[in-house]
């Protein structure tokens, strides 16, 4: 297994092969990626159909297509110094048995079966094309033998988690206290929980996908606070980690 600065160096240098890997699995070549990924955010947020959307969860299994793939590459290759700190904290709390929930393209799934802490990486995603991508990615970069793809918890067939990673996705939940009562249920007092959310549609809806509504938020924050307690790190980042508050009886 690498050392994790050998890891954040491959993340930095080239977000672990991700051009390579987008050319070779979308059949695109060098000249054309980079149309491909242009404007990724505005192409996705113009594929969402707003109000007519009945289920939240059909923008991201029917309708996305490749653009959701363009979108993600897009933030991980001009993001990498933020996203390089997301690694550091997950470097810091990941070990045995870790769930990557909405893992998208892979980046932190992929990490973590680098990791010498790590057993094995279940990667959640309902989009099959990104459970495909990153399955191909796994095979690229050799670790594919520490991870497995799953379309939902349940189909890990895993009681309990050592980590849970949920990055970037609670605010495309139609009911995100829901999958912090999930959380809360596959996890030990041990276990650590990494989450973010950003729930907010933008200035000018650049995030149609994204709950805003103050009532699902509050209720969020409500059962986030009523069943976890923050444990702190010293790494400047929106990401929190989280552990199960202990009940007194």
């Amino acid at each position: 297994m690498k050392t994790d600065n050998l890891i954040l160096n491959e993340f930095l240098d080239d977000a672990f092969n991700l051009k390579s890997h987008l050319m070779e699995f979308l059949s695109i070549k060098k000249c054309d990626l980079d149309d491909f990924l242009r404007d990724a955010r505005t192409k996705l947020a113009n594929s969402h159909p707003g109000d007519s959307l009945g289920n939240i969860s059909d923008f991201y299994t029917d309708i996305v297509g490749d653009r959701h793939l363009a979108d993600l590459a897009a933030w991980h290759i001009t993001s990498k110094d933020y996203i390089s700190d997301t690694l550091k904290l997950q470097q810091k709390f990941s070990r045995d048995l870790v769930l990557d929930f909405g893992g998208g393209i892979g980046t932190h799934a992929l990490a973590n079966a680098m990791s010498k802490k790590v057993k094995h990486v279940f990667f959640v995603d309902i989009n099959q094309t990104n459970r495909k991508f990153v399955e191909f990615r796994a095979k690229k970069l050799g670790v594919e033998k520490k991870l497995t793809f799953c379309k939902t918890i349940k189909d890990t067939h895993i009681s309990k988690f050592d980590t849970v990673i949920c990055l970037d996705v609670l605010e495309h939940l139609a009911d995100p206290s829901s999958q912090i009562d999930v959380f809360h249920e596959i996890m030990d007092y041990n276990s650590i929980s990494l989450l973010n959310w950003y729930f907010y549609k933008g200035e000018k809806n650049e995030y149609p996908f994204h709950i805003d509504d103050i009532q699902i938020v509050e209720s969020f924050f409500n059962t986030l606070q009523s069943k976890f307690i923050e444990v702190f790190h010293p790494i400047l980042i929106t990401t929190r980690a989280y552990r199960k508050i202990k009940q007194l009886y």
